[in-house]
């Protein structure tokens, strides 16, 4: 991480330069990028470990003069690579303060999500609904700061874009619900949140289908609302169907490699048949599901009265998600884990599936 300091009358008059991060006044600038500027070291330090290690090199040629185009052909060309570019660098950020989220990185996931919503800005506009997913990040990651009241500012935001937008899609109803929910939750009016939690489950149902594991969140945080009002039959109903969405999920995708394990050659192109059959996990998916299942995980380890069966559930599916993210260590102890206590459910079917999971790990671990 480079930093310059600004000399106030080496600027051209009348562009003054502005933090990041709060808007004032700017005494430092990156010395990578020389693009980028801070109101202290410690703003860019907040950026830098966040999201600008990343994107540095990419904001020089968006953020300095065009250049002079000779024909309408080059002007043209050369607007569709800066516009290529902002999209780029607006889709990456939004998908790194997502994952900032799910992993309960509230703080560094603000400065990659106000980037994600300046590009946005300069790309579509200031009434676009692309900038709601932008905001609402920012109105989460408020929330689980603690800062209500620029979470609700972030929130109007989000709603008045989507209150002008008549064709606003199920898929953005859904984030913006979840995102009324939490706040609610936050401000301890469990009713309003258990509202818009529903709307959540309904509008991500209708966006991607009952079962899709978009759903499961809606189900997690509602399951957390009624835990806090210690109705624990509600909330452990809400923690299963959230655990079993993701079980579901997982377990389809091992059975397409399960189906291929029939030989050793086979094995060697079973990653290239998955990859073309399915979408990988990306990496916020892979942290939503991680934050979920271990959540609930201790939830139930914690638990007075202890139910194996449920246990056994969320062992398994979180054996598959690590391994899935190829962390095969800890894929092996959790499926030994829900092995042990699925021989004495005496559930032959679910024993099957740890086994075969098992299986695929020891023929991953052969294979490095």
């Amino acid at each position: 991480m480079q930093a310059q300091e600004l000399v106030p009358l080496a600027l051209p008059r009348g562009r003054g330069r502005h933090c990041e991060l709060c808007g004032a006044a700017a005494q430092l600038r990156c010395g990578a990028c020389g693009v980028t500027y801070y109101c202290d070291a410690d703003h860019q330090k907040a950026d830098w470990d966040s999201i600008h290690e990343k994107i540095c090199p990419l904001l020089t040629p968006v953020r300095t003069s065009v250049p002079f185009f000779s024909s309408e052909k080059e002007r043209k060309h050369g607007a569709e690579q800066l516009l290529r570019r902002q999209k780029y660098i607006a889709d990456l950020t939004y998908e790194v303060a997502q994952k900032f989220l799910y992993e309960g990185k509230h703080e560094e996931a603000i400065p990659a999500a106000l980037h994600s919503l300046r590009f946005s800005i300069s790309i579509y506009g200031s009434n676009s609904v692309k900038l709601v997913p932008a905001y609402l990040i920012l109105a989460e990651a408020s929330t689980g700061l603690g800062h209500l009241t620029q979470a609700d500012e972030y929130l109007s935001q989000a709603q008045w874009i989507v209150l002008k937008t008549p064709d606003c899609t199920n898929a953005i109803q859904s984030k913006l619900h979840r995102n009324l929910g939490l706040v609610y939750a936050a401000k301890g009016d469990f009713e309003q949140s258990l509202y818009h939690l529903a709307n959540d489950i309904y509008f991500a149902s209708c966006a991607f289908g009952t079962h899709d594991t978009s759903t499961s969140g809606g189900y997690f945080h509602m399951a957390n609302v009624f835990f806090r009002q210690n109705k624990m039959d509600i909330a452990d109903s809400l923690y299963s169907e959230a655990t079993d969405i993701w079980h579901a999920h997982f377990s389809r995708l091992i059975q397409i490699q399960s189906q291929t394990l029939k030989s050793a050659t086979e094995i060697d192109i079973l990653a290239g048949d998955v990859e073309a059959s399915e979408e990988p996990l990306s990496e916020a998916q892979q942290a939503e599901a991680s934050q979920i299942l271990n959540a609930i995980l201790d939830i139930r380890e914690q638990a007075p009265k202890q139910k194996p069966d449920k246990m056994a559930i969320v062992l398994h599916a979180l054996a598959m998600l690590h391994y899935f993210t190829m962390d095969l260590p800890k894929a092996h102890e959790l499926g030994v884990k829900a092995s042990l206590i699925t021989q004495q459910l005496q559930n032959q079917d679910l024993l099957e599936d740890i086994r075969c999971l098992l299986k695929l790990i020891k023929s991953k671990n052969v294979s490095m």
